[in-house]
């Protein structure tokens, strides 16, 4: 049996903005996807490992900001990417908090007006 999502997109209106929030918040570097018809940037994926990799897109037929799905990174602590939200041109929604037995989230607007959550178990 396979994990529901085995791929995503953050849609993003400009890429160069996007690529450096993610890089700067994540500590990541993006690889470029070929693609005749769209500007796509992979996260570092490892295939044998948990969890799902996905990319930074720019689409004529898709915006950014708040297109109802929402994606958690994982992290060791959430509160340390969060703090490093705002310095890359994004905002905190809701600061690191419980969420009981799974662990803890925070809620961060992406430089493109994307929500995305992180996720850590301390």
């Amino acid at each position: 049996m396979n994990n529901p999502v085995g791929w995503f997109e953050i849609y993003v209106n400009d890429m160069a903005r996007a690529k450096a929030f993610y890089e700067a918040v994540f500590n990541v570097t993006f690889s470029k996807l070929e693609s005749p018809d769209l500007d796509m940037w992979a996260f570092p994926m490892d295939r044998p490992t948990y969890g799902a990799s996905g990319a930074l897109v720019k689409s004529p037929c898709v915006s950014a900001g708040g297109n109802g799905t929402l994606v958690y990174f994982h992290s060791a602590d959430c509160a340390i990417e969060a703090a490093k939200v705002a310095d890359a041109g994004g905002t905190v929604q809701k600061a690191k908090f419980s969420i009981g037995p799974y662990g803890f989230i925070a809620l961060v607007k992406d430089s493109e007006g994307n929500m995305i959550g992180l996720h850590s178990m301390q």
